[in-house]
């Protein structure tokens, strides 16, 4: 079989390795798209996602859709449509029973964070296990079931900012994530949602998913305390702070986007004087079958798909993935 892999900054290949074999509990996929993530361009351009650094080859990829090659239980069937959950998660902890991706000592697929690493999806034979697996609904395609991951990451931060029915909702950064996020809201019920973006081409989008105002940064302007929630989704520290600013008094932000592992320049003075609270989002817990039952409703988020390219191209597609004004989420196709 063929797979990627990172060996490092700039140094991914297309490379030969054996089909794995199923061990009990465990099912082998056949991968048919993966999606690339944030994380995944950090680790291809940079060689490391925040303070996770590529010390062996890594095989990226948490978002994806595959179908059943090999069940030895017998409980799937050979060729079933599923997507995978992508966590295995730590010792229970008190007090994080219901949040299950905070505790240590998990893993996720395609992530440095332990060693060995944990390889992920971008694969034509996976192995996981049984529990990971989400057989989809009829109807779902493989290309749209793909954004399962990421839609189920929007829909867990869009749940910390509480209750939004009839808010005021920004949303900073008009990436896939923050595309979702935005989809997100306008499920949840925000009165109004705005996007803001560096460039039209993401604002475009987002309004094609339902934004009503749109910034364009550098050349509008966003008014203080505008927003009863904020949720930036870029991960750069100017983004940060005009969150902050942006928020309205006891409003709330919620910080998706990945930060630096590293001191930035953040002004967050605004948010003692107007008691902001400020939230972390981490991946998600359960949201994935939300996220699979909304796809299987509707063919709305199609758009947030903008290019499907074979993983033996893979150079190309993180280059596009990595540009904003040409893509939305690029998907590899194995």
């Amino acid at each position: 079989m063929k797979r990627l892999a990172i060996h490092g900054k700039e140094d991914i290949r297309w490379e030969d390795a054996p089909v794995p074999e199923p061990a009990d509990g465990e099912v082998r996929l056949r991968v048919r798209y993966v999606g690339i993530c944030g994380s995944d361009l950090h680790y291809y351009f940079h060689g490391a996602n925040g303070e996770y650094e590529i010390r062996e080859p890594l095989t990226p990829g948490h978002e994806l859709s595959a179908v059943v090659d090999l069940d030895p239980s017998g409980r799937l069937a050979v060729g079933t449509p599923v997507t995978v959950h992508p966590a295995r998660y730590g010792a229970v902890v008190p007090g994080l029973e219901a949040r299950p991706h905070l505790r240590k000592g998990g893993d996720y697929l395609g992530s440095a964070a332990t060693r060995p690493h944990r390889q992920g999806g971008a694969s034509e034979y996976l192995l996981v296990e049984d529990h990971m697996i989400r057989v989809l609904p009829d109807g779902l395609s493989l290309e749209r079931a793909a954004l399962a991951e990421p839609l189920a990451v929007a829909l867990h931060a869009v749940g910390l900012a509480g209750d939004i029915r009839g808010a005021r909702v920004l949303v900073l950064g008009a990436g896939p994530i923050g595309l979702l996020v935005v989809a997100a809201a306008v499920h949840a019920g925000a009165a109004v949602v705005g996007a803001g973006d560096v460039r039209q081409e993401p604002l475009d989008r987002a309004a094609a998913l339902g934004a009503a105002e749109l910034v364009l940064i550098g050349r509008d302007t966003i008014d203080d305390e505008s927003y009863d929630v904020v949720f930036e989704c870029s991960g750069v520290a100017a983004s940060l702070t005009q969150s902050v600013r942006a928020a309205r008094r006891a409003g709330t932000v919620v910080q998706v986007g990945m930060l630096p592992n590293a001191e930035i320049g953040v002004n967050l003075a605004p948010m003692l004087g107007k008691e902001l609270t400020l939230r972390g989002a981490f991946r998600f817990s359960t949201e994935i079958d939300e996220a699979i039952a909304l796809l299987a409703g509707s063919d709305a988020l199609d758009a947030v798909v903008s290019h499907a390219i074979p993983a033996a191209d893979a150079v190309e597609a993180f280059l596009l993935a990595r540009d904003s004004s040409a893509s939305a989420k690029v998907l590899l196709a194995l």
